[in-house]
């Protein structure tokens, strides 16, 4: 993997996601999301799936989409706060709080702004599913990593954030320990379990 490779894996993930964002229809927006997630995965070199686990993959673990988990949220005022994550490769990497969701049913998210080169929204979640087989990733899933592309809308005006669950991935440490991946802190983990989006089956 070269940092042209990372270079590309990124332009195409916003490509991916610019797409989804003008597809009207959401559920074929996340079938299109779901192929290409697939191909990168399997074919291209900055994948985060281990070469061993090739061979055998026909799939991320993505449940069917549900529509009731879609939602356009009001970014609302937050206490400030702050979370600082250490890896391996980058140093430190620092978030602010700018705010919350409440997400009905489900309960408030913390919404968080990568403070260090580049900026970028940051709103991952960790549900009651985490850590169960069959459930979800032990460390959370992302919802919004704008910086990595991972972008389903948002609304300066109104000041609005869409999260759709459905959407939900997980992280790439996920598949390869020796990725460092920012992991769902307090204010992101709910007491619900959150049955859409990426599940956490292992490699299938």
């Amino acid at each position: 993997m070269t940092p042209l490779d990372v270079a590309d894996w990124r332009r195409r993930v916003f490509a991916l996601y610019a797409e989804v964002r003008e597809t009207p229809d959401a559920a074929a927006a996340h079938t299109r999301w779901r192929t290409v997630r697939d191909e990168l995965f399997l074919h291209h070199p900055a994948s985060a799936l281990m070469a061993d686990d090739r061979p055998g993959f026909t799939g991320l673990p993505v449940a069917a989409y549900d529509p009731a988990w879609r939602f356009e949220l009001d970014l609302e005022p937050a206490e400030e706060g702050r979370f600082d994550y250490e890896t391996g490769t980058d140093g430190l990497v620092p978030f602010e709080r700018i705010g919350q969701v409440r997400v009905p049913e489900v309960g408030s998210l913390d919404v968080w702004r990568l403070t260090s080169y580049g900026g970028g929204i940051f709103v991952p979640v960790k549900d009651a599913l985490k850590g169960r087989p069959g459930g979800t990733y032990g460390g959370g899933r992302y919802l919004i990593d704008t910086i990595k592309g991972a972008d389903l809308g948002s609304d300066p005006e109104a000041n609005t954030l869409v999260l759709d669950f459905n959407f939900a991935y997980n992280p790439s440490c996920a598949y390869d320990p020796a990725w460092a991946c920012p992991l769902a802190p307090a204010g992101n983990t709910v007491a619900v379990e959150i049955p859409v989006g990426e599940r956490y089956f292992g490699v299938s």
